[in-house]
């Protein structure tokens, strides 16, 4: 089974091969910490995450590198709203982000560097271009000389001279704009020309180099980052589409023009996130961050579960009735997940994993392997869970299995297993025996079966199980958005 992928660079998708035998050199392209994470952050930060996992589930050593921008005109300005400093508001939401990825279960890069930590090998870079007449200095400002670079436009497919001012892109966003009354205009030689350092300003933070003091530009961080992380050429090079144009396009040039070398062999960009068919937007009312989320009571597990349930490539629309779905499906996974747990002593499982269902995980990693289709190998999941779900109500009802203790087991393990390699993990603790013997998961079973028989019209098993749960302690609450239960 050879995995294959969609390049963004060659418009096509090709089999993954990597630069060494075995080991994958990754780096997404992170957030500018200036505020509390979205949910755009949350798809792509999920999205990267399960990619590397998944890499590493069939094999592969994975090194993956995650930048923070924390030098930024957005970051200057709450700085100056908050009377703070560009280091306290920058340290502020990266705690804050590491905060929102944990309850996300999203596991940490193995490196996370920072613009304002990379300063070296920015002016570096920087210097390297200026000698080999792809940059130009210019009244305390350097300039990235755009036509220099004849391979400019390939990722994007874009044309300088098709382009035109404050026209929207192929990706939602907008192509670049000129101001001839701009005075950072007057200063380029070209108006697609884009900085590489930028003269201090009255008032902001700087850093000394050939130029004068400054701060580097936005694109050329990540240029300097992965090559002084990872080296001259990567394996994957990550982000959202809108980064497609201009910034993973510069990073390229820059990257390019210096080495002679292709900067990634593959290029991956998620789909954005909507808000019921809208384009996310502060001033449209409709944003919002992960902790507000997630402190509506949403579980992170379901959050990551309608994230999986969309191609990663394709835009994704967050409305209550898809994260709604999400929950349920979770709910299913998630028993299928504690079956162990509940039912595992009762059926005289020893200790020790057991085997996994190998033709199971092989048509899992099958389906996956086609560009990271994990919407299909949730498909395998389910069908896994709802099964163990059926043995749990049969272990309830009839105190046997029709499945044999053996083949359960491996079929829990297998669950497991592939769960994991999506993150989809549940609460040991949080799950066990109640006191009055009925499990969270069995209450559920039994809600579940409830609702089927409300759905044929038969009330009067319906009334039975509300009785049944009300001996047992558990009582009942239902509306318009479901039932819920609490226990007396």
């Amino acid at each position: 089974m050879t995995l294959t992928l969609y390049n963004t660079l060659t418009r096509r998708q090709e089999p993954f091969e990597t630069v060494e035998p075995g080991k994958v050199k990754m780096y997404y392209c992170g957030v500018t910490v200036y505020d509390y994470c979205h949910l755009g952050h949350a798809r792509a930060c999920i999205v990267w995450d399960v990619i590397r996992r998944y890499l590493q589930f069939i094999g592969y050593e994975v090194r993956y590198i995650q930048n923070f921008t924390d030098i930024d005109d957005k970051i200057l300005n709450r700085a100056c709203l908050e009377h703070s400093s560009m280091e306290a508001v920058a340290d502020r939401f990266i705690k804050a982000y590491f905060e929102d990825m944990a309850r996300l279960g999203i596991k940490e890069a193995d490196e996370y560097p920072r613009a304002t930590h990379t300063m070296n090998g920015i002016q570096r870079l920087i210097h390297e271009l200026e000698n080999k007449g792809f940059a130009y200095p210019s009244d305390g400002d350097v300039y990235y000389a755009v036509r220099n670079f004849s391979e400019y436009g390939k990722l994007s497919g874009r044309k300088l001279e098709d382009m035109q001012a404050g026209k929207s892109d192929a990706y939602g966003g907008l192509r670049q704009r000129v101001n001839i009354e701009d005075p950072e205009y007057q200063k380029k030689k070209d108006p697609f020309d884009f900085a590489l350092w930028k003269a201090a300003k009255p008032g902001e933070p700087a850093w000394e180099s050939p130029w004068g003091a400054g701060r580097p530009g936005w694109h050329i961080e990540c240029s300097a980052m992965v090559r002084d992380r990872l080296g001259d050429t990567i394996d994957i090079h990550a982000g959202g589409a809108d980064l497609i144009f201009p910034h993973h396009e510069n990073e390229i040039a820059q990257s390019e023009a210096v080495t002679g070398k292709p900067l990634a062999r593959y290029w991956l960009h998620n789909g954005m996130v909507k808000v019921d068919g809208e384009k996310m937007s502060k001033s449209l009312g409709n944003f919002t961050t992960i902790r507000e989320l997630l402190d509506r009571g949403v579980d992170p597990m379901a959050v990551r579960l309608f994230v999986l349930t969309a191609q990663y490539r394709t835009p994704i629309d967050f409305t209550d009735e898809a994260i709604a779905a999400a929950t349920n499906g979770w709910h299913t996974i998630k028993e299928g997940l504690l079956f162990g747990y509940q039912y595992g002593k009762k059926l005289g499982w020893g200790v020790g994993t057991a085997s996994l269902l190998a033709e199971t995980v092989e048509r899992f990693q099958e389906t996956v392997n086609n560009d990271f289709n994990f919407p299909g190998g949730l498909t395998v999941l389910f069908e896994l869970a709802k099964e163990l779900r059926r043995e749990g109500n049969i272990i309830v009802h009839e105190g046997k299995t029709e499945t044999s203790a053996e083949e359960l087991h491996r079929q829990w393990q297998t669950l497991v297993t592939l769960a994991g390699v999506l993150g989809l993990e549940a609460e040991i603790e949080a799950e066990t025996q109640t006191s009055n013997g009925l499990s969270d998961a069995e209450i559920e079973a039994k809600i579940q079966q409830r609702q089927e028989a409300r759905k044929g019209k038969n009330f009067a098993e319906s009334d039975r199980i509300r009785d049944e749960l009300q001996a047992e302690g558990i009582t009942l609450i239902d509306s318009r958005d479901g039932t819920r239960w609490h226990r007396n």
